[in-house]
């Protein structure tokens, strides 16, 4: 996809607030995904208002996250810095019960409106089920993250029926602002935008494999392999009726296919709305003679060959400097042509 033709735009959204079954939640009931179907939305920021930082997977230090902590004062919010920045223990951000103390810290607290982590790598499925989630469900506030933030994403969405954000991470803010990419800056300007409330929208040009098709539904996703590794779990994805993006980094082929198959054969992709795939990016290469003989179209295509539901090709999310924001859990309205690609929330 030439991403020098991709572009974002956005206008004012309401926000619309569902009811939560909170007896059903707390005896671990999955059947509150049946019974209430609309999405609670986090109280979007104004200025002055606190976005916390903190670290439930992978290490991250104190200087590092201060590109992100300048931007978003320079956007007007105040930044509490959690316990786990900087904490080191091994790969992680502190042991377990830290990182799950610092994050059940940050989601208490009534000052802070919005929750950004520091990184991603790997940490949060061990830390899930040691959350209480009762303060937060009853004043949500937005989760912003990718990669192994997807374990939050899926949970509360199945569980808790909250909006997040899916989006770049404190390790992804450039610290030479004068040099970055102009879309690298405006898929960070986009965080901004989805917590001030504006209305999502995106275009890109069109790919050449992409299926034909208008979709309208809940977005939802996130990475590959966390969503299959949630499977069987009570943070496991819920896919009927909705739109799903997936996107990928650092896995052979064959371990791609694997995972598509995992969500084909629990039936992930049996009554999606649309199909959103974005990066599948530094894809390790074949040991010689042991070639995997598909690519990342033909593995995917062929997992949803039956379907007539739209499938959209290298949409820019993913572990890529062009990574948009995407309000997880939210109406979209997928559009895609022979000549271009949108995606629009709606209410």
């Amino acid at each position: 996809m030439n991403r020098k033709n991709f572009l974002s735009s956005i206008v004012p959204l309401s926000a619309s607030v569902g009811a939560f079954n909170k007896e059903a939640f707390l005896k671990g009931n999955n059947s509150i995904f049946e019974e209430d179907k609309k999405i609670k939305i986090p109280s979007y920021l104004k200025r002055g208002d606190v976005i916390g930082i903190t670290c439930p997977s992978g290490y991250i230090s104190l200087e590092d996250i201060q590109p992100a902590v300048e931007k978003m004062k320079e956007w007007g919010f105040e930044i509490r810095i959690g316990d786990t920045v900087s904490d080191l223990n091994f790969t992680f951000a502190g042991t377990d019960k830290e990182r799950a103390a610092d994050f059940q810290k940050m989601i208490d607290d009534p000052s802070i409106k919005a929750i950004m982590l520091g990184r991603g790598g790997y940490g949060a499925v061990r830390i899930i089920d040691k959350i209480n989630f009762k303060k937060f469900a009853a004043k949500p506030k937005w989760i912003i993250g990718f990669s192994d933030a997807t374990v939050f994403h899926s949970h509360i969405n199945a569980n808790l029926r909250i909006a997040t954000i899916h989006s770049k991470m404190c390790n992804s803010f450039p610290s030479d602002w004068v040099n970055a990419e102009l879309l690298q800056i405006d898929s960070i300007e986009s965080i901004r935008k989805c917590l001030a409330g504006d209305k999502m929208e995106y275009t890109a040009i069109a790919d050449e494999q992409n299926k034909y098709g208008v979709a309208e539904g809940e977005l939802i996703g996130g990475n590959l392999s966390i969503l299959q590794n949630l499977a069987a779990t009570k943070s496991e994805i819920q896919t009927d009726g909705k739109i799903l993006f997936i996107e990928e980094v650092d896995e052979y082929l064959y371990s791609i296919d694997r995972m598509l198959w995992n969500l084909k054969r629990s039936g992930k992709f049996d009554k999606l709305k649309a199909l959103i795939v974005g990066g599948f990016n530094r894809i390790k290469p074949d040991d010689p003679g042991e070639e995997f003989g598909e690519n990342i179209y033909e593995m995917i295509l062929e997992k949803v060959k039956e379907y007539d539901y739209p499938v959209c090709f290298n949409f820019p999310v993913g572990h890529q400097r062009i990574n948009y924001a995407l309000k997880c859990g939210m109406k979209h309205r997928l559009n895609v042509s022979d000549i271009s690609v949108s995606l629009i929330e709606i209410k």
